[in-house]
């Protein structure tokens, strides 16, 4: 497991960087905690949502064709709730005022969760190395074929649904 300091470091820097920032949390896929910077949230009880939301956004990403899941991001009446992938085997989530600059809080929080993947994946590394078992692990991808169906081409020319009668 990447340690719960350098990752708690992480979280306060993207604190920093984004001022209207309310919490930050770092969780493996599993839905454990692995550090959290949440004053006034129950940082367990978000954990699992996010992995449970992570769960219908893969399948959601996955339906559409539109590849590996990168970011999801939830607008509420008081602020935003933003989960990016951090490598394979955790997720980051921020809470995040309404007043937030979304561009500079979508760009940190990219950059916040491929460091924190960086630090979950280089410690899974080396626990396979030396043959100890990671303490965060992915869930198994199960493969489908996709079939695309073709498209019909579209029309440009209407007709005229009027009709006239001669008396």
């Amino acid at each position: 497991m990447a340690s719960e300091a350098e990752i708690l470091d992480e979280l306060r820097r993207l604190r920093a960087r984004v001022p209207q920032l309310t919490g930050a949390l770092a969780a493996g896929v599993d839905g454990l905690v692995l550090a959290q910077d949440t004053p006034g949230v129950e940082p367990e009880r978000v954990a699992a949502l996010t992995v449970t939301a992570l769960g219908v956004a893969v399948r959601m990403a996955d339906a559409t064709g539109q590849g590996d899941f990168r970011e999801l991001l939830v607008r509420g009446v008081y602020g935003y709730v933003a989960t990016y992938a951090a490598g394979s085997g955790a997720v980051l989530t921020v809470l995040a005022q309404d007043r937030v600059n979304l561009g500079r809080l979508l760009l940190e929080g990219r950059r916040a969760g491929a460091r924190i993947g960086e630090l979950v994946d280089a410690e899974a590394a080396a626990a396979e190395q030396t043959g100890t078992a990671p303490a965060v692990e992915a869930p198994p991808k199960t493969t489908t074929a996709r079939t695309r169906t073709a498209r019909t081409p579209r029309t440009t020319a209407t007709t005229n649904a009027r009709t006239t009668t001669e008396s």
